[in-house]
């Protein structure tokens, strides 16, 4: 289509007027806003978007009652036997335990809300309540991803402790839970040990991490107690959840699992009770029926947490995943992975309790056009549906096999838009903007560059990425070419050259290592 003499001088018109805009608009960004009116934050309320209707939640809710109540759990250990049975549920003769109605619903108005997840530094807490939505990572990969060589390589310690530095400047990513298995540390203690210390030394906020035994927590705590300065005030500031997998879907408790989370409990630790059943291989094919599943699941530990101690903060963790039904391989980035975790957001709102699932597990195997869609379609319908923790959101490839230093950089850039699009847009007599648009067309220049009430929003409505491409085709050009993965490997090098956090100051270092002779990470290689 051709313009027109009169819109091609208007277009040149206001070309020429740019540059003055655009100073003005460079002037009100250099100066940082304060949280509160920073267009996303952690803790954004979602919520907008609901895949199931009022009818069809009641009607998952009355088939979890009913799976509760007759199949039960299997394989309870003794201790979970004594503590399920002295609140109310039954140990039938074929060994399962099986859930009243009543003692479900006793276990919802009492359990835990609203409670806090807390970073060593507070201005990384994380308020756990209503629609209030927090992106964060997770996950057991067991390689990383080598962007470069486009190959695939053994995640090692060191590999942890460099995510956890990204993560720790990474304004998007509210939290950091593991999300790799260090393959150069055999031990099942100094791995779950280890993995703790790289994990709350190279960030202050708030961190997720898993044990394999109960044996294993002891030693932990004591490391945890030591960094806190005191075991009151861990307790008070928990800056540490364990990631707990009790169930082994479907419908069995797991041994070891059970008893790190009795062990997490009397020692303070919140708790995320993971259901990860397979839709198609663990869990039902069926859509509904894996969440069905998982809800059922997930409750059941609640019932077991609040038996030892009511009231102990847990996390409504399920994470049903999706098979590839042609291969049964896992499909962490499909469709169907988002409407799952949509959908388990949804029913964590149902009962109003705090609620953490995954999305952003893309099945590709690079940080490519499709890791784009499938993390940013999982990602920004489980911020609109309100999940208040959405794992596994930035760095996954390979359906968790694989995870990216590179994809955390670009990843903090594409949950940027996910936030923005969770706050949504506020609807007011200022922002209908009335006013402004009588100022432009009947006293103004006929276009808001400049205009007070664009320089007033630029930074407080709008959001701009870190590292994507936003250049014009010539502009691009000039700058030579720049790649987003490129612009990301930098990125990547100029952080783990510079940033090594001292919130665990060398003196604490040293006495730890005293203290736990099998502490692995180099000192080298945290800048000591």
């Amino acid at each position: 289509m051709s313009l027109t003499a009169e819109q091609r001088d208007g277009a040149d018109s206001l070309r020429n007027r740019r540059s003055g805009g655009r100073e003005a608009r460079r002037a009100m960004r250099a100066a940082p806003l304060a949280e509160d009116v920073r267009p996303i934050r952690a803790g954004l309320e979602g919520g907008r978007y609901g895949v199931l209707s009022r009818n069809e939640l009641e009607r998952i809710h009355e088939a979890v009652l009913t799976v509760l109540e007759t199949v039960g759990f299997a394989n309870a250990i003794p201790s979970c036997i004594e503590a399920l049975t002295r609140v109310g549920a039954e140990h039938g003769a074929d060994g399962r335990i099986r859930f009243p109605r009543n003692l479900v619903m006793d276990t919802i108005r009492n359990a835990a809300r609203g409670f806090t997840l807390h970073g060593q530094d507070p201005k990384h807490d994380l308020v756990v309540q209503g629609s209030r939505v927090h992106y964060g990572t997770a996950g057991a990969a067991v390689h990383v991803v080598d962007v470069e060589k486009r190959e695939y390589r053994e995640s090692l310690l060191q590999d942890i402790y460099d995510a956890a530095r990204i993560v720790d400047l990474m304004d998007n990513i509210h939290f950091f839970q593991r999300p790799m298995v260090p393959r150069d540390v055999v031990d099942p203690l100094d791995m779950d040990f280890n993995t703790l210390y790289a994990c709350v030394s190279g960030t202050t906020k708030h961190v997720g991490t898993s044990f394999t035994v109960r044996e294993n927590v002891a030693p932990a705590l004591e490391m945890l107690y030591a960094i806190a300065g005191g075991e009151e005030n861990f307790r008070a500031r928990p800056f540490v959840s364990n990631s707990n997998c009790f169930v082994v879907p479907p419908m069995k408790f797991a041994e070891d699992a059970c008893g790190v989370l009795e062990a997490c409990v009397e020692g303070g630790i919140p708790i995320l009770l993971l259901s990860a059943g397979q839709a198609g291989a663990t869990a039902p094919a069926a859509i509904a029926g894996a969440v069905v599943q998982a809800v059922s699941e997930v409750l059941a530990g609640l019932v077991y947490v609040n038996a030892l101690k009511p009231g102990h903060p847990a996390i409504f963790g399920t994470w049903p995943f999706v098979s590839d039904l042609r291969t049964g391989a896992m499909s962490g980035g499909s469709g169907e992975q988002a409407l799952l975790t949509s959908a388990c957001a949804q029913m964590a709102q149902f009962y109003d309790l705090p609620g953490g699932s995954a999305a952003g597990m893309a099945d590709s195997k690079l940080p490519d056009i499709q890791a784009g869609y499938e993390k940013g379609i999982t990602n920004v319908m489980a911020g609109l549906s309100g999940l208040n923790l959405i794992y596994e959101s930035a760095g996954m490839h390979a359906s968790l096999l694989g995870f990216c230093l590179e994809s955390l950089i670009i990843d903090n850039d594409m949950l940027g838009q996910c936030l923005r699009c969770v706050r949504g847009i506020e609807v007011t007599d200022a922002s209908l903007s009335i006013d402004a648009i009588s100022d432009v067309c009947l006293n103004g220049p006929g276009h808001y560059l400049g205009h007070g009430q664009t320089l007033q929003l630029m930074q407080t409505e709008y959001v701009y990425p870190a590292i994507a491409d936003r250049f014009s085709p010539k502009e691009w050009v000039e700058k030579g070419r720049p790649d987003i993965l490129q612009r990301a490997i930098a990125e990547k090098r100029r952080i783990l050259s510079t940033h090594f956090p001292r919130h665990v100051p060398k003196a604490l270092d040293d006495r730890l290592r005293v203290r736990f002779e099998n502490i692995y990470l180099p000192r080298g290689s945290m800048g000591l």
